[in-house]
């Protein structure tokens, strides 16, 4: 039986600009996220957690190492991964159902059942009544559902999602915050989660994988919720403020590393 984990292998890749010198970005990389896992990468700017996703979703070349999922190498894209991207992404011309039937169209099955599923997925992510909106006419928070659903409309193993909520206000951050915690109760996934807000990778994440300043190395795994726990409990109070202030410790070291390398 396939599992949907994802192992990083001593991953190391290098940037190659056609002017100026090659910019090592990440650094002999291993991690590993469990099954059905939501694991949150949290470092300072430039330190390669975009970078470290994007190998993953084989839209760049893994140059040395490995990046296994459910026990296969990745070579290149594939439906397996499911991502979520800052800025949306939607089609301007297509509506919220069209956008999210994109997918769908693509897997070539059935009318009946490709609506159906969007219809599905409409109501997962409470947009319905605006199946025939456009992205102009929504807000921020309404977009990056309508993309959140049509990831998840092909029925991805992993997720991967790149500050998915970095452009939103704090309030409509926090609504999606509970959003996705509530469609991942729902359909479960094993989520590889890009952020540079402390909080907000304590809010969501079972585990955070914290990063070091450029080359990216992963410095310390720090486990938020024990394996099975729930996650509409998330870490309140004092066991908020003392995750939070933890990594933010670690995070701000990093983080004057890499300004004292820019001088």
């Amino acid at each position: 039986m396939s599992t949907s984990g994802i192992s990083f292998r001593d991953v190391s890749h290098t940037y190659r600009p056609k002017r100026g010198a090659p910019l090592l970005a990440l650094d002999r990389v291993s991690l590993e996220v469990r099954e059905r896992e939501f694991l949150a990468l949290l470092g300072p700017s430039g330190c390669g957690k975009s970078t470290l996703l994007y190998l993953l979703g084989g839209f760049l070349p893994i140059e040395a190492g490995e990046i296994l999922v459910g026990g296969r190498r990745i070579t290149g894209p594939g439906r397996d991964r499911g991502v979520v991207f800052q800025s949306f992404a939607l089609y301007p011309w297509k509506t919220v159902r069209q956008n999210i039937l994109y997918g769908l169209e693509k897997q070539k099955l059935p009318r009946s059942a490709r609506e159906r599923r969007a219809q599905e997925l409409i109501e997962l992510v409470h947009l319905k009544g605006f199946e025939h909106s456009y992205p102009s006419q929504l807000s921020g928070g309404m977009k990056q559902r309508v993309a959140i659903a049509r990831t998840l409309a092909t029925d991805p193993e992993s997720l991967l999602m790149d500050e998915p909520f970095g452009a939103l206000d704090a309030q409509t951050r926090a609504l999606m915050h509970e959003e996705l915690l509530a469609i991942m109760r729902r359909t479960p996934k094993t989520v590889l989660f890009v952020t540079h807000d402390v909080r907000e990778a304590v809010r969501l994440a079972d585990r955070v994988a914290v990063m070091s300043a450029r080359p990216g190395r992963i410095k310390e795994v720090v486990e938020i919720r024990p394996p099975g726990a729930l996650r509409d409990a998330p870490p309140e109070g004092a066991a908020l403020a003392e995750a939070v202030e933890y990594l933010w410790r670690l995070v701000r070291d990093e983080a004057l590393l890499a300004q004292s390398a820019r001088r």
